[in-house]
């Protein structure tokens, strides 16, 4: 009974293992990043593109082959190119692609490598043909309007693309990392670009400028205009002032005229009359007529030792200290 049972547990451990070994042989899994490509005796059969568990005959009937199916990397490296102007370009560009049709790609490229040789192969063959249809100016410059490299770029990527189906393979982008000058004309270039640099620094000061004079001149016609426009209201306060005092004066006279004419030449004798002034006139002068008549019972006014001031042959000496004092 023991044997037996012994026996038993080795063939069930047997037939385990081989199920297992023609399971795996059989059974395989399709990965969500990969695409599957079956194979009978070589020749493709059929690809899996959806993940999941398939089935298929056991090895040498019928093979695998596995392809990444994300987004893949190459880098060309740098490359030298002529534009249109022949002055040399170091360009370094990459191109982002991956598998679009792993059965055409199993038949053509086989594996990732030679799609890489093919891939770097046509990208440098467009990168050359399009960078020789521009100047470098369109290429490199500092007014973003005269670059046209976003343009170029977009072309290199459908012309790219459109040769690289036959191979399975879809270019979803290319790009350039670098796009450099060779070292004996970066010095020649840099003293170009610093004179294309004065020259726009040049403008905006020579337009800065011209704004200032602007600003200033409509600056200064406005101070006139205020000015123009101050003058005209204070000359009519100005005159509404003499016009006003025109009317007291007027008022003040019709009331008394003897006093307002009185106040008038006292206010003429304090304009006219200051400490060193010395005034020389006829005795009987208007402007006189007040000193005069000071001391009535004296026709003839004679040298008086207090009053400062002589009256000879109809004339009269008037020291300001005498007469007026401020």
């Amino acid at each position: 009974m023991k044997i037996t049972s012994v026996v038993r547990i080795l063939i069930l451990i047997v037939l385990v293992g081989v199920v297992s070994i023609a399971g795996s042989m059989v059974f395989f899994v399709v990965d969500e990043t990969e695409y599957v490509v079956v194979t009978r005796f070589g020749d493709p059969l059929r690809a899996y593109t959806e993940p999941g568990l398939k089935i298929k005959w056991p090895e040498p009937i019928e093979a695998l082959h596995r392809y990444d199916n994300r987004l893949l990397i190459y880098e060309s490296g740098e490359m030298e190119f002529l534009p249109r102007d022949k002055k040399n370009l170091i360009v370094d560009s990459y191109v982002v692609w991956r598998v679009d049709d792993p059965v055409k790609f199993l038949k053509t490229v086989k594996d990732e490598m030679n799609a890489e040789d093919k891939l770097r192969d046509i990208v440098l063959s467009e990168l050359g043909i399009a960078i020789g249809k521009y100047d470098l100016a369109e290429l490199v410059s500092t007014d973003p309007e005269a670059v046209k490299l976003a343009d170029m770029i977009e072309k290199i990527t459908l012309a790219t693309d459109d040769k690289v189906r036959e191979y399975g393979i879809k270019a979803e982008d290319v790009r350039i990392k670098v796009l450099n000058f060779p070292q004996q004309n970066k010095e020649k270039v840099f003293r170009r670009m610093m004179a294309e640099r004065e020259r726009i620094a040049r403008t905006y000061r020579s337009e800065g400028n011209a704004k200032a004079e602007e600003i200033r001149a409509q600056a200064d016609e406005e101070m006139v205009k205020i000015i123009s426009a101050a003058y005209e209201e204070a000359e009519k306060i100005k005159g509404e002032g003499d016009a006003e005092a025109l009317r007291i004066y007027a008022e003040a006279y019709s009331k008394d005229p003897d006093f307002y004419q009185l106040t008038r030449t006292l206010e003429a004798y304090e304009k006219l009359i200051d400490k060193d002034t010395i005034i020389i006139m006829p005795a009987d002068t208007e402007l006189l007529k007040y000193i005069n008549t000071a001391n009535p019972e004296e026709k003839t006014p004679k040298r008086q030792m207090g009053q400062g001031f002589t009256a000879e042959r109809d004339q009269t000496e008037i020291p300001s200290s005498s007469v007026v004092k401020k």
